[in-house]
């Protein structure tokens, strides 16, 4: 009897407290809790001020629009690709943004899926002009699309060459002395592609879950010594890139990747120089990009506690959806396959 008394007498004082004005007043103070330690524990963005950066791929298309928002952060730039006048006009363009007197452009004509001897000799080169890499953005990349036996052996080895090959080259030179000096970024450019197999994006699709893997393992082995990896997951973003890739994509894949629409690579730069100057594993734009790969990387590292939380509360009613996602993919190769036969 005395424990039910004392059980009750507990209730009926602490009920008010938790409700009316006291209890709008205790939900209001801990989500101000709750923001300042977001705001305290966030992670500022890294200096690149007098840093050399070396951006891959970098003669056009997101690399170039990269190379551009890096030389107006100050930093130093190397811009590598095979086009020599494209090269060349990169760097005039950084000249012409240029922040500092004592920033230095440069660029280097290389093919990175050569042997890795030949992409080190060429970034021991390029050292010895603007110092130690602090930062390697790979942004170099080829897509062909086509059903898995309509791309030709050649090009399947191409992409994987391009791709894979060139960023393994160009990450496995600066990766040893990046953790000899305790500090760096390295940014890996997959694609949404990597998340999940797409319709006529077999071949493309495997060298950039290739890059997932690498970016994954690589974070894994480096944070302790003080490198970070960013692992950019762009969609569909309006690149010459992108314009040789529509030529050969299956009308399938246009109508299934055409549903995210299509990026402007200012944006998309942007957000991977972001992401990668805070330290964030995941570089992505836009909503669509942020549901595909909540679905479809359930391992990454994204943010803090309250970024997980909140992840894990949304994966069981997003996997409904990714469900009913499939089933839309599945009909518009089967109306395209009726579309064909009749």
């Amino acid at each position: 009897m005395r424990d039910s008394f004392a059980s009750t007498t507990r209730y009926t004082f602490v009920m008010p407290f938790l409700t009316g004005e006291n209890g709008v007043y205790i939900l209001v103070a801990i989500a101000v809790h709750i923001l300042v330690y977001m705001f305290v524990t966030r992670t500022r963005a890294k200096n690149i001020v007098g840093k050399h950066v070396v951006i891959t791929g970098g003669s056009k298309g997101i690399g170039l629009c990269l190379a551009v928002e890096c030389a107006m952060k100050g930093a130093n730039v190397t811009v590598i690709a095979r086009d020599e006048k494209m090269l060349s006009g990169a760097v005039a363009l950084m000249e012409v943004i240029r922040q500092l007197p004592e920033q230095k452009f440069q660029y280097r004509c290389l093919d990175l899926s050569s042997k890795y001897e030949q992409v080190a000799e060429t970034f021991a080169n390029i050292e010895e002009s603007l110092g130690d890499i602090y930062m390697l953005i790979n942004c170099a990349g080829l897509a062909i699309c086509g059903t898995f036996e309509e791309v030709s052996v050649e090009d399947a080895r191409m992409l994987m060459n391009v791709n894979y090959w060139g960023t393994y080259n160009c990450t496995r030179y600066v990766l040893p002395k990046m953790k000899k000096s305790g500090e760096g970024i390295i940014v890996i450019t997959a694609s949404q592609a990597a998340l999940f197999g797409i319709y006529g994006y077999g071949p493309y699709a495997a060298s950039k879950y290739a890059l997932r893997a690498m970016a994954e393992t690589i974070a894994m082995e480096s944070r302790h010594l003080g490198i970070s990896v960013t692992l950019a997951l762009p969609a569909d973003t309006n690149t010459p890139g992108f314009e040789n890739e529509e030529k050969t994509k299956p009308k399938e894949t246009k109508i299934i990747s055409g549903g995210g629409g299509l990026a402007e690579p200012e944006r998309v730069a942007k957000q991977i120089l972001n992401d990668a100057l805070k330290s964030n594993f995941i570089s992505i734009l836009g909503f669509e990009s942020w549901l595909l790969t909540l679905l479809g990387g359930g391992l990454f590292r994204w943010g803090g506690l309250f970024q997980n939380v909140f992840h894990a509360l949304l994966l069981g009613p997003l996997r409904v959806i990714g469900c009913f996602l499939h089933l839309h993919f599945e009909r518009i190769i089967k109306n395209c396959a009726k579309e064909k036969n009749d």
